[in-house]
């Protein structure tokens, strides 16, 4: 699982990764989660899954590479919920603790036994944070001139050597990404009723 901006979870973090005790198996369970929840994290994984980051932007089609896109569009959304106050913190812990009965499921399913999901998916939440850290910085306000892209050669693309232009197609995504996730009024997100921008394929041309 991806190793790059993964730090033991921060006290401070706005996330919570609970996937240690006793509580782990109802955590876990899609069942549990509200419609909106649902709603925010099917469009967010349908975006993720767009064959143009794996087939034009060279994005490794892999689990690892899966995982990236699912969770840089994750937190992007959860960034966006965030500033809604409350209610916004409230709907962006629900859909990582969805997202995470996700990656859980899916470890099963390719054959990873019990004993071992536990420590996969708490990798996978050090992952997690590492790189909600490192995107906030690089979205911060006074951020140096192409730290977001470092991170997202870093991260996005793991092992596998980013064509630069490839980079700035995906950085222009992502700020886009933003533009078009304040665009849109905080009850429909709260509600669920989110929508994500398509990238552009002319703009690896």
């Amino acid at each position: 699982m991806p190793g790059a901006d993964a730090p033991c979870q921060s006290n401070t973090h706005p996330y919570r990764y609970r996937a240690h005790d006793a509580m782990l198996r109802r955590l876990l369970s899609r069942s549990r989660f509200d419609e909106s929840t649902h709603r925010l994290y099917d469009t967010m994984v349908e975006r993720a899954r767009d064959p143009f980051f794996y087939a034009e932007l060279g994005v490794p089609d892999t689990l690892d590479g899966r995982f990236e896109m699912n969770v840089l569009h994750g937190l992007l959304i959860m960034r966006r919920l965030r500033e809604i106050g409350q209610g916004g913190t409230e709907a962006a812990q629900s859909l990582f603790d969805l997202m995470f009965a996700d990656f859980d499921s899916a470890l099963r399913q390719i054959g990873v036994g019990d004993l071992k999901v536990g420590s996969r998916i708490k990798k996978m939440g050090q992952a997690f944070y590492g790189r909600a850290s490192t995107l906030d910085k690089a979205l911060a306000d006074g951020a140096e001139l192409g730290e977001l892209k470092e991170v997202l050669r870093r991260n996005t693309f793991g092992t596998v050597e980013a064509e630069p232009g490839h980079l700035v197609v995906l950085e222009t995504y992502v700020r886009s990404q933003i533009a078009h996730l304040d665009s849109q009024p905080d009850d429909a997100l709260l509600a669920g009723n989110m929508t994500l921008v398509s990238p552009d394929p002319a703009s690896t041309h």
